[in-house]
């Protein structure tokens, strides 16, 4: 898709673009051949964009990334897949202090975690295979905790779903995504990021093991889902052009998950938790 976009050149907008592939327009080498075609956007920069743009096409999703707005930035996906980080992580809380706890980064093939107290510093050395990133809400809360927490600047390219599936009509939190676009939790359904707190704190209160399992395993799936719903959200979107269903992408197959949450250590937090949440709606309703 992404050798049949334009609107990563200034002043080509959706409009613009639809209008050049209705004039049988497709790809960057026919624009090439009549760059003059476009109303106030001059031949030398579309010459200029389009050039850089095939010598970006192989190893430079920044490249793009920096001219396509975060709704478009769909586009790029199936050209740097295989370069790709799909990343997650778990804290202590949502505030700009909080510790990181577990780290889940999955390249489409292969899920590797990172447990702090364990093996969170090889984080560091491993995130640097990544040339790009997919995350949901990364931009404003995964990546930045992560710079500040282990004083690192990371310079890859960066798709957050959040954006993409806003523009598609998908509001709300991952799991209300997942839900709206028909993916099921099975076990982990109801396990949010609070809960994840929780168990962070049973297993550093206990050294549970089930606890940490059960984190792992929520963290994991957060991770793996990113790559159906950036499928999902590339196949709807590509819906929407002349150039479906040619470049439809097939549903990723899951890959091997060692790690399993523990019903028990879920029914026992929720036995601790639900009465001190039935009493505050009472509260509330009093």
């Amino acid at each position: 898709m992404l050798e049949h976009t334009f609107c990563h050149i200034h002043g080509i907008g959706r409009t613009g673009e639809q209008k050049l592939w209705d004039r049988g327009i497709h790809t960057w080498t026919d624009l090439l051949s009549c760059p003059n075609i476009v109303p106030r956007v001059s031949e030398h920069q579309i010459v200029s964009v389009l050039e850089q743009s095939l010598q970006a096409l192989d190893d430079d999703p920044m490249f793009f990334i920096k001219r396509l707005k975060h709704g478009d930035r769909w586009r790029i996906y199936p050209h740097f897949r295989d370069r790709i980080g799909y990343i997650d992580i778990e804290t202590t809380g949502l505030g700009p202090g909080c510790d990181i706890t577990t780290i889940s980064l999955y390249d489409g093939n292969l899920v590797k975690t990172y447990v702090n107290g364990e093996n969170i510093d090889d984080f560091v050395d491993d995130v640097n295979e990544t040339s790009m990133f997919v995350s949901f809400n990364g931009l404003s809360f995964d990546i930045p905790v992560i710079e500040h927490f282990f004083r690192i600047t990371l310079d890859q390219a960066h798709l957050d779903l959040r954006y993409v599936l806003s523009r598609m009509g998908f509001k709300g939190g991952l799991k209300k995504c997942e839900r709206q676009l028909g993916i099921n939790r099975g076990s982990l359904d109801g396990i949010d990021g609070s809960f994840a707190v929780l168990l962070w704190r049973e297993y550093e209160r206990t050294g549970s093991k089930q606890a940490l399992e059960t984190l792992l395993a929520y963290n994991i799936e957060d991770t793996v889902n990113l790559e159906r719903l950036m499928v999902e959200a590339y196949n709807r979107n590509l819906d929407k052009t002349p150039f479906s269903p040619e470049l439809q992408l097939p549903c990723p197959e899951p890959p091997q998950i060692l790690h399993h949450p523990d019903p028990f250590i879920v029914d026992l937090i929720k036995s601790r938790t639900e009465p001190a949440r039935l009493t505050e709606i009472q509260f509330r309703n009093d």
